[in-house]
């Protein structure tokens, strides 16, 4: 019987749909709680435990007590071991590294944490070189190339991995500085590599940092007039983060928050850097459209630094009434691979599969496969 780690940071990932736009830091936390924000982590942990059950693997859990691991093993039907339990409710990167470290110890065959990019980089201080780790994507921001597409992808592969079907390879730990990207500035630092299974399909690739080319400019602010363009009156619509976006609000004349998420009607600002609760009190009011494009080298549409656009959110807007846009050069990055959904509920998710057209330039469309 293999023995399988688990990690559960129950605060990752709590920041994103109120639009704090991290999750890292007592205070953060608090301040999430306070607006509202249930953890959404230990839910992810339980939809890739539910996976694995159904796989039928005979494996042995070692965990921390309570949200770190235990109920969420538990509640799944796993027997457990705990090994260990954090200093308070309010867990923090010493209680994660000490997880770590204990499960390192027991010689755990594959360390499977649930968390964002903070969580990675607390797990990778802690791991001996070689040691075998993957990570459950349930971070506010999540650029690591350690993680994989999604629970059921962690599932399937942590499955693979520990029945012999795949190899290792070497993970970008990607991170960014909170503070800094709160007020508006993106600056991604690789802090090292993580040892992890190897799966093209299963593993998402870090995110590519922003390209600021002449071209690349002249592309956004093409698309950017094509989409309004095609602007009805009287119907809001939602601009999601990132420069392509930022472009639209460009050709609007109106200031845009680069990684935050801004609504306008009628060429004029309604909301900005808007979070959960107040963009479904707006889109209970008005026809809503939702404007958004791809992360960089990674392809996800939802679920990466958006989760302000919850199920809820995207159900009410209606997938019919989402616009992709892409530059060329955010397409080829891609090299061939389809863009990703991962809202946190896989009912939703199954909708968005399929095809859809991407506005690409002025005129100009490309058809791509969304998974």
């Amino acid at each position: 019987m293999k023995i399988l780690g688990l990690i559960v940071n129950p605060m990752a990932g709590i920041g994103g749909r109120v639009g704090l736009k991290g999750s890292d830091g007592a205070e953060v936390q608090r301040k999430a709680l306070e607006l509202g924000a249930e953890p959404s982590s230990p839910r992810r942990a339980a939809e890739t435990l539910r996976v694995l059950r159904g796989l039928n693997l005979p494996v042995r859990i070692l965990t921390y007590v309570g949200l770190m691991g235990q109920v969420e093993a538990e509640g799944e039907g796993f027997e457990c071991e705990v090994v260990g339990a954090p200093k308070s409710s309010f867990t923090d990167a010493d209680d994660t590294k000490r997880a770590a470290r204990r499960l390192q110890e027991a010689n755990v065959n594959l360390l499977l944490f649930v968390g964002g990019d903070g969580t990675a980089r607390d797990i990778l201080d802690s791991l001996n070189p070689g040691t075998v780790a993957l990570g459950v994507p349930a971070g506010v921001k999540v650029y690591s190339s350690v993680f994989a597409v999604n629970p059921t992808a962690a599932a399937e592969l942590t499955a693979r991995y520990l029945q012999g079907q795949t190899n290792t390879c070497e993970g970008e730990v990607m991170d960014i500085d909170e503070e800094e990207f709160r007020r508006g500035h993106l600056a991604a630092r690789l802090y090292g590599y993580m040892t992890v299974p190897c799966s093209e399909a299963l593993v998402q690739r870090s995110k590519e940092g922003p390209t600021n080319t002449d071209d690349e400019a002249e592309n956004q602010r093409a698309i950017a007039r094509h989409v309004v363009e095609g602007m009805e009156a009287g119907r809001l619509y939602i601009l999601g983060p990132g420069s392509t976006v930022r472009a639209v609000a460009e050709a609007l004349g109106i200031e845009k928050t680069l990684l935050g998420i801004d609504v306008v009607k009628d060429g004029k600002i309604v909301a900005v850097d808007v979070n959960e609760a107040e963009l479904l009190k707006l889109i209970s009011k008005d026809v809503a459209s939702l404007i958004v494009t791809p992360i960089g080298g990674q392809g996800y549409i939802f679920g990466r630094g958006n989760q302000q656009l919850s199920p809820e959110v995207l159900r009410r807007v209606g997938k019919e009434n989402v616009t992709v846009i892409a530059t060329r050069r955010k397409i080829l990055s891609l090299k061939g691979r389809p863009l990703l959904v991962d809202t946190g509920d896989p009912e939703l998710d199954k909708e968005f599969h399929g095809y859809l057209r991407v506005i690409t330039d002025y005129g100009e469309e490309a058809v791509m496969k969304i998974c």
